[in-house]
């Protein structure tokens, strides 16, 4: 019996690198998967999965009004599908973590869910929380605090390397935008007790200090 998978975690964790070694020990045994992402992810191009250690690979690109259990169907009536498997999963509409639900039930694919827990305000994504409600199985992938703890909050960062507590929830960035932090240094850092460390300010930030004090 299939089964709908979340792996979830903070940033740099190595969701993309999971899923795209996912879909290739499928594809190595001649299996077929189809990897879909969602087209607000435009960081490296849309219609595509890269990790940070440079794999990546091709994928569908998905609208929030997009019906997920047709787009699969239709994809698996062209060509028999063994996993279907979804990056940046926390960007899923409630409707569409319902429907990736109904292609595990109805049509007994595994669905494998890649996604952030909680944005920057600790706040869950509504794809992140109706699968951690409705997934099989929750699978956590441990990112790193800068003390060495287990990281499970993100941080956004605004120029000068302090936490931004307002503002939309959904902004794509990357390491010069958001920092991976343990429940306590993103409590600090969030109510400002503190500042982000040196050593995790983005490169263009550090530069600037550099230079005021210089």
């Amino acid at each position: 019996m299939a089964k709908l998978y979340f792996y979830y975690s903070s940033m740099n964790a190595g969701k993309s690198t999971a899923l795209l070694q996912s879909s290739y020990n499928y594809r190595e045994r001649g299996m077929h998967t189809l990897i879909l992402a969602p087209s607000l992810d435009d960081r490296y191009g849309v219609g595509k999965v890269t990790s940070r250690i440079g794999l990546e690979s091709g994928a569908t690109s998905f609208r929030s009004d997009d019906d997920l259990f047709e787009i699969i169907s239709s994809r698996h009536r062209d060509k028999s599908l063994h996993c279907v498997l979804i990056d940046e999963a926390q960007f899923l509409t409630k409707a569409q973590v319902f429907q990736i639900g109904e292609v595990t039930d109805e049509l007994n694919l595994p669905v494998l869910a890649y996604g952030i827990r909680t944005d920057f305000q600790g706040e869950p994504f509504p794809g992140s929380k109706y699968l951690l409600a409705w997934a099989d199985n929750l699978k956590e992938l441990k990112a790193i605090c800068f003390c060495g703890n287990k990281a499970t909050m993100v941080i956004r960062l605004n120029q000068d390397g302090n936490a931004i507590t307002q503002g939309s929830q959904v902004e794509i960035g990357g390491n010069d935008r958001y920092v991976s932090m343990c429940r306590k240094h993103f409590k600090e850092n969030y109510f400002r007790q503190t500042l982000v460390p040196q050593h995790q300010l983005p490169l263009t930030v550090v530069g600037e200090d550099e230079q005021q004090t210089g």
